[in-house]
């Protein structure tokens, strides 16, 4: 459902498990209320992908994904023509004795919908709802497909050469998420309302934890928090993000482990740390270090 106010997209949030802070909220019910598509950069890890499927959750529709890589170009993102099924019918309207033409080869059925394309159709499984449509990490793709999304994101509308014009009815939401691997360019944000997810404060993540991670005690949770909150002071190559600290709740619980001890959590540090320098820098003096320091 729409969200009426800010306080209201919090609730909604939580609703969905997403305990998002005030001001993404903010650029949330702002990107509803203006139609515009909103931009959110961070560490990989802090939920910013998770933002998406909420607000897909609080609007009672499905999520599309695009997926962004190097190479990616409109026929993966876009559409393209199933083939084989044209030359299909191609034969059959010959063997009919027909003339074949566009009518007969370029017909909806045969137009293989990408995500992009998806987005700016009615979702048929959801009347009425508005669409959300996640371009999941754009500083992966090249740029010019970054130009391409240019004008999909300003007029939500494109052309198919064979097909004709399709435009939303309904603007979707659409969230672009970033990694910062590489800097998006100025036009593209433009386009977007923007938002920085960092990592939480301690009792926002507790609150994160607490509700991905259940099964777990809540003084287990507290004492992971503030463990990966601890480790996150440290210099490495690549901090904990949430994910991985519901992982790592998830995990202690998988193997029994009540109780944060130095060797439960060298057995278990693979599932926090995803560098092996990372795991070399905290030997088992940093994590006695880490669990004896007061929370």
């Amino acid at each position: 459902m729409q969200p009426a106010s800010i306080d209201d997209t919090l609730a909604q949030l939580a609703a969905q498990d997403y305990f998002a802070s005030r001001e993404l909220a903010t650029a949330l019910y702002l990107a509803l209320r203006m139609e515009r598509p909103l931009f959110v950069e961070g560490e990989p890890g802090v939920g910013k992908t998770e933002l998406a499927k909420a607000a897909a959750g609080m609007l009672g529709t499905s999520m599309l994904r695009l997926q962004c890589y190097e190479g990616l170009d409109t026929a993966s993102a876009l559409y393209e023509w199933d083939y084989p099924r044209q030359i299909m019918a191609l034969r059959l309207a010959e063997a009919a004795g027909e003339r074949p033409g566009n009518d007969t080869l370029y017909r909806s059925e045969f137009l293989l919908k990408r995500p992009l394309l998806q987005a700016l159709m009615p979702d048929e499984n959801h009347p009425g709802a508005r669409r959300v449509l996640l371009i999941d990490e754009i500083d992966r793709a090249d740029e010019p497909f970054e130009a391409f999304l240019l004008e999909l994101l300003s007029d939500f509308q494109i052309s198919i050469p064979e097909y004709g014009t399709v435009r939303a009815a309904q603007r979707p939401l659409v969230v672009m998420t970033s990694n910062r691997t590489r800097e998006v360019h100025d036009a593209l944000k433009r386009r977007c309302l923007y938002q920085w997810i960092g990592y939480p404060e301690r009792d926002r993540e507790l609150e994160i934890v607490a509700a991905r991670a259940p099964q777990t005690s809540m003084e287990l949770q507290r004492r992971a928090v503030d463990f990966v909150h601890r480790l996150r002071g440290m210099d490495l190559f690549k901090a904990p993000g949430i994910a991985e600290t519901i992982d790592w709740c998830r995990a202690l619980d998988a193997l029994s482990v009540t109780e944060l001890d130095p060797q439960s959590v060298q057995n278990t540090l693979g599932v926090l740390l995803k560098y092996q320098d990372d795991l070399a820098r905290v030997d088992a003096a940093q994590i006695a270090q880490c669990l004896a320091t007061p929370g």
